[in-house]
């Protein structure tokens, strides 16, 4: 199996220095190119075909939510990962609803940070206990209400397993409230993440609750 192929993007040479060491080590990954800001990732990730990005959030000439939006639509194969000392809503959110697959604090440990490269590869969203937390209390602070993109795309049924994704509830409880098997669940959520273009519950529950 081929190693995952990292780019590392941060406008501190310190910190892309220790990530790359942090990084060689690992047999699963490979570092195959650094960057100052935004901009500079956008110039070099056709050449260097990255399988995630490590993605400082604040950074000059274009920030980390500024090119996670840019790399969803110009390169979407490229899992994103936020890597930040902030933990602000504007940056967490604004990046995750961009199609961020990820959002780490500099306080978690190398091996969090070797996991959640790992697990991005493959396509899963990766979050940092803190961030995960402000996350869901949010979704529970705004329902989903009111109509949202691709809701007409929606059976009564996947409606209501997506708008219960959106409040929170997981697979067992929506089966329970539903009076449906957690399997006829599953296939409701992927049935849905799939007609609306979505990646993930994340993404769908961000989806919802962003009107």
């Amino acid at each position: 199996m081929s190693p995952v192929r990292v780019l590392l993007v941060d406008d501190q040479e310190l910190m892309r220095q220790g990530l790359r060491k942090l990084l060689a080590i690992e047999e699963d990954i490979e570092v195959v190119g650094e960057a100052a800001d935004g901009e500079a990732a956008l110039e070099v990730i056709g050449r260097i075909r990255p399988d995630v990005a490590l993605v400082d959030a604040r950074m000059p000439r274009m920030d980390g939510v500024e090119l996670i939006n840019r790399l969803t639509v110009e390169h979407p194969s490229v899992a994103a990962i936020v890597l930040s000392t902030f933990d602000e809503d504007e940056y967490v959110f604004g990046a995750l609803r961009g199609g961020a697959a990820g959002y780490l604090l500099k306080d978690c440990t190398p091996d969090e940070l070797v996991s959640a490269v790992v697990r991005a590869s493959r396509g899963e969203t990766v979050l940092s206990s803190v961030v995960a937390a402000r996350l869901v209390a949010n979704l529970r602070r705004a329902p989903a209400r009111g109509t949202f993109p691709g809701q007409d795309l929606l059976s009564a049924r996947e409606l209501e397993v997506a708008r219960m994704v959106a409040a929170g509830a997981a697979n067992r409880e929506i089966a329970a409230r539903l009076f449906i098997t957690e399997g006829t669940v599953k296939n409701h959520v992927s049935s849905v993440l799939r007609k609306l273009g979505l990646r993930d519950r994340t993404q769908l529950a961000l989806h919802l609750t962003d009107r």
